[in-house]
């Protein structure tokens, strides 16, 4: 399964939306992409699991890269 990762670069800073990044993941649960970015300094937001539909439309995207 793929995860949409949203999250801030740094603990230490108020979130901001404007400076909201995403990445991907695969996994098994949303625990385990959580387990996988413990040791980033990310301030993580949210973790979406993406259906098929929604995996689809985010392919298109030029920044799509998976993260193991």
């Amino acid at each position: 399964m793929i995860y949409k990762v949203y999250y801030q670069e740094s603990k230490l800073e108020v979130p901001v939306r404007e400076s909201t990044k995403a990445l991907y993941v695969e996994a098994e649960s949303e625990r385990e992409v959580r387990l996988k970015l413990k040791e980033e300094p990310y301030n993580i937001e949210f973790v979406q699991k993406l259906d098929d539909s929604h995996l689809e439309y985010e392919q298109q995207s030029e920044n799509y890269k998976v993260e193991n």
